[in-house]
């Protein structure tokens, strides 16, 4: 994963903390370690600049070297940490989540969107149905899982467009859906529904089922998802079984968080972007 730096515009930028957190953003389950030279390549920064970054975050405790290559140290998961701490919805979902994995037998996330990408805040792993590690803090792409959909149709119509321009919807498998009027008629009929179910267009054998996640506002901040395998269920199974579950319980969630019925239609109305599909 590149983590090529893009110019900014805004005057109150800090350069030097971005190319920080570009160095770090570099290491990864491909690039576990790094020298210099590699960081320097990854980032299109100078190796001098890249080296100093490099002891800077030794000084601070997150980086360590070994001979002339570099790693993260666990002190990055602190990061992390913080984050989960101060976000309410991870832990008022945790215990939904728990009961969610029970009462289907299978795999329980919370996700939320960051950008043109889906990251994972939460997880209670059951089996492991894919070939890629899932974790806190994996990310995967919004447009070929259920849970993107189901944060993207309630997004602004600008983040949708982000999304189909930035990443130009790649094929992932045969399956995944990669024409943009086809997404845009997808998420129109996840909004009308209130749920998503995608099967195989992240990964072949790995269907999903997804149910939006609301703040007080009756805005949508998360997507709650309940995942499974061609070899155990089906998309219609999904539906009829799990989507009922996944629906009380990420209902339960919106209200533990503060969500009422009563703020529906201000938060639809809102929200609503007619038009945009």
């Amino acid at each position: 994963m590149s983590a090529m730096i893009t110019p900014g515009t805004g005057r109150d930028r800090l350069q030097s903390l971005e190319r920080g957190l570009a160095v770090l953003r570099t290491f990864d389950a491909e690039r576990p370690s790094a020298t210099v030279a590699e960081l320097a390549a990854a980032t299109a920064l100078a190796r001098p600049t890249v080296r100093r970054i490099l002891l800077t975050l030794q000084d601070l405790g997150y980086i360590e070297n070994s001979g002339s290559r570099w790693r993260l140290t666990p002190r990055v998961l602190s990061i992390g940490q913080h984050y989960s701490v101060s976000n309410a919805v991870i832990e008022t979902a945790q215990p939904h989540l728990l009961r969610l994995a029970e009462q289907t037998g299978e795999s329980a996330s919370l996700a939320a969107l960051d950008g043109t990408e889906v990251v994972y805040i939460a997880r209670v792993p059951v089996r492991r149905i894919m070939s890629i590690n899932i974790a806190v803090g994996t990310r995967v792409p919004a447009h070929a899982t259920s849970m993107g959909r189901a944060l993207l149709a309630w997004a602004p119509p600008e983040t949708i467009q982000r999304v189909i321009e930035t990443t130009g919807l790649p094929s992932l498998t045969p399956h995944t859906v990669t024409d943009s009027s086809a997404l845009r008629s997808g998420l129109r009929r996840v909004r009308e529904q209130g749920w998503s179910v995608v099967s195989e267009e992240l990964e072949l054998g790995l269907i999903s089922a997804s149910a939006p996640v609301r703040d007080p506002s009756g805005t949508v901040i998360a997507a709650l998802a309940s995942s499974s395998s061609t070899g155990r269920s089906t998309p219609a199974a999904l539906e009829a079984d799990v989507v009922p579950r996944l629906l009380t319980i990420a209902g339960q969630i919106s209200a533990d968080l503060g969500y009422r019925e009563q703020a529906r239609t201000s938060a639809s109305t809102v929200n609503a972007h007619e038009g945009f599909f």
